[in-house]
């Protein structure tokens, strides 16, 4: 992607009326890091990014943002919220128009088509992080370091993220501008993952889920990082009644997993994210892909596709197996 027209582009769309801020990515502090940014004006827009390093999933801050109540005297302020996006992230802002939890009307999607994000994790671990700055680019099919003046070509599977390897939608599925050629779909392997999970017996994937489950410290990072979990009032917080306790053990963290991971049924979008922020490091992205080739599979039904469609839950086909009722 050309980096001098995305900021041009970006400043436009912010110097807009009826647009507030545009939501973006720019280079972190030091290393590796990438962090999210709010830009207001062209000077804000000429430090935006876009890299294998722009991991995080901007969506979420669409339903985070401005929750204060206005100040006495003023009212809100209605212009549009500008939002870039990779393929992942874009299926997170349909899957939120169809459950309205936002409105068409309400945002500016620029959409970035995606060659790849990079597991910063492995990067980190092959090509130790410094305090310098560092700069990640696709070449090709394949990745180049650049650091202390020296660059590197990472071939791209070595330090491919996994969710990537799986994508089946490298270019976003709604956009108003689009910002660089769409990218050629390759093709996916197998779901090592799951397979390898599906293939335990029954006790044996009891045993993995309690070692998973039991390093779980409640930080509830995989929560607050998800797109799909914006619920002002959640109900895995509620003490009265009590449906989950608080208390860090095996019982009560596989309480709280598993009902997250049936919430996000049918509309887990596959980014990602909840995996990624764990410091933990709970294969969280194993259930809940699970889950969506449950539904995939079984119903046909892929959520994030369709900003005319209907959520998974709502939605009927005469043929629907029912094999699953008693």
């Amino acid at each position: 992607m050309d980096l001098e027209q995305l900021r041009k582009t970006a400043a436009e769309v912010v110097a807009r009326d009826d647009v507030k801020y545009l939501i973006g990515w720019r280079p972190g502090s030091y290393g590796y890091r990438i962090a999210p940014c709010f830009v207001e004006d062209a000077a804000g827009a000429a430090a935006l990014t876009f890299s294998p390093l722009c991991n995080t999933n901007l969506a979420t801050y669409l339903t985070l943002v401005e929750k204060l109540p206005v100040p006495r005297g003023e009212t809100p302020d209605q212009r549009k919220v500008a939002l870039m996006v990779k393929g992942c992230d874009s299926r997170a802002v349909v899957q939120l128009l169809v459950e309205k939890g936002i409105t068409r009307e309400q945002i500016v999607v620029l959409g970035c088509p995606c060659p790849g994000m990079a597991d910063v994790a492995l990067l980190a671990e092959k090509y130790p992080e410094t305090d310098g700055p560092a700069e990640l680019k696709w070449r090709g099919g394949d990745f180049v370091l650049v650091r202390n003046g020296e660059e590197i070509l990472i071939p791209r599977e070595e330090i491919l993220a996994e969710k990537c390897r799986l994508c089946r939608y490298p270019n976003p599925v709604i956009s108003d501008i689009t910002l660089g050629e769409p990218v050629a779909e390759w093709e996916r392997p197998e779901d090592e993952g799951v397979a390898a999970v599906e293939k335990m017996e029954v006790n044996a994937r009891w045993d993995y889920w309690e070692e998973q489950f039991s390093r779980c410290i409640r930080c509830y990072a995989c929560r607050n990082s998800c797109p799909l979990c914006y619920c002002e009032d959640c109900i895995l917080d509620r003490l009265n009644p009590t449906w989950v306790n608080r208390a860090v053990n095996f019982s009560e963290n596989t309480a709280f997993h598993i009902a997250r991971a049936f919430h996000l049924a049918g509309r887990c979008i596959e980014c990602g994210e909840c995996e990624r922020v764990c410091p933990a490091n709970i294969p969280l992205g194993k259930l809940n892909r699970k889950l969506a080739k449950e539904v995939r599979e079984k119903y046909g039904f892929e959520p994030g596709i369709d900003p005319e469609g209907k959520p998974f839950q709502a939605s009927y086909k005469p043929d629907d197996p029912e094999e699953f009722i008693l």
